[in-house]
């Protein structure tokens, strides 16, 4: 059965508590347009460059006030409501980038754990050692919900294909994308990276993404969207300040996308073997 889901753009500053006032109240704005599931962007409690500025402001799962804030949301709202990520203090003194599904009775539906950590150094002088501070994930799900099998990602994970395979293959109908890509790597590789993993898995993609200049001195891309699995964008923001995305999501499409294109059934297994090149003299074996 069909629904309307939303991604919910964002600028997410220092202050947990501000943040979870914006989430809320663009939330509200997406289920007023008769979102039934809503997701917000890769870390929407809080962006952080200081790590010891951040590391003070943290708190563990069961006292972090977006887990609270979503959960309260979806009750009071009757949705499906995706945190699609916020930092979490572990007992280890690291940090999980995680996200949350919130059931409309407020029950964490399932958890999600960043697994791969973006570790980079940009040509424009950006250095992100994500791994430095947080513990990666080593679990992905596909959950079953009411309206459609769903999957997981966290921004990096993008870049990484086999994950949305074996999830497709799993039985996903809809891949979540929250993310707070920077500038840089967004105007280079955003939308064609979220098109490709809806095209080449015939399933639709939500990505929820932090947009603009941030209180911590960063610039993320913005242009959140909603993608159907022929690869087009049913919707898509702007580049900079907050948004709700609403767009019609009918599971239907990707039974009809893999009718047409059946690439996930026409998978084969093959081995991969290293060979020597042209030399001197001669021709290799």
């Amino acid at each position: 059965m069909s629904f309307k889901a939303a991604a919910v753009q964002m600028c997410s500053g220092v202050d947990p508590v501000k943040n979870a006032a914006a989430m809320a109240r663009l939330v509200r704005e997406a289920a007023g347009q008769g979102a039934t599931y809503v997701q917000t962007p890769e870390m929407t409690g809080m962006l952080q460059r200081d790590r010891t500025a951040a590391r003070a402001m943290l708190a563990d799962e069961a006292h972090d006030i977006i887990v609270k804030t979503g959960s309260e949301l979806a009750i009071e709202l009757g949705i499906h409501m995706h945190v699609g990520s916020t930092a979490i203090a572990l007992a280890d003194g690291k940090i999980a980038n995680r996200g949350f599904l919130f059931g409309p009775d407020g029950r964490v539906l399932n958890r999600y754990d960043k697994i791969h950590m973006f570790d980079v150094d940009l040509d424009n002088g950006e250095s992100w050692r994500e791994s430095a501070a947080y513990t990666a994930g080593s679990e992905a799900r596909v959950l079953s919900l009411p309206f459609a099998e769903m999957g997981f990602a966290i921004c990096y994970d993008v870049r990484f294909p086999a994950l949305f395979r074996a999830q497709a293959v799993a039985g996903a109908e809809v891949m979540t994308v929250p993310a707070a890509f920077t500038k840089q790597t967004g105007e280079a590789h955003w939308e064609i990276l979220l098109r490709a993993r809806a095209i080449e898995n015939g399933v639709f993609v939500i990505a929820a993404a932090q947009a603009g200049r941030h209180e911590d001195g960063r610039e993320t891309f913005g242009h959140s969207m909603i993608i159907d699995p022929w690869g087009t964008v049913l919707a898509s923001a702007g580049a900079t300040g907050e948004a709700v995305m609403v767009a019609e999501i009918d599971p239907a499409a990707v039974k009809a996308a893999h009718d047409k294109i059946p690439n996930l059934r026409n998978g084969r297994e093959f081995s991969v073997e290293k060979i020597a090149g042209a030399i001197a003299g001669g021709v290799a074996a």
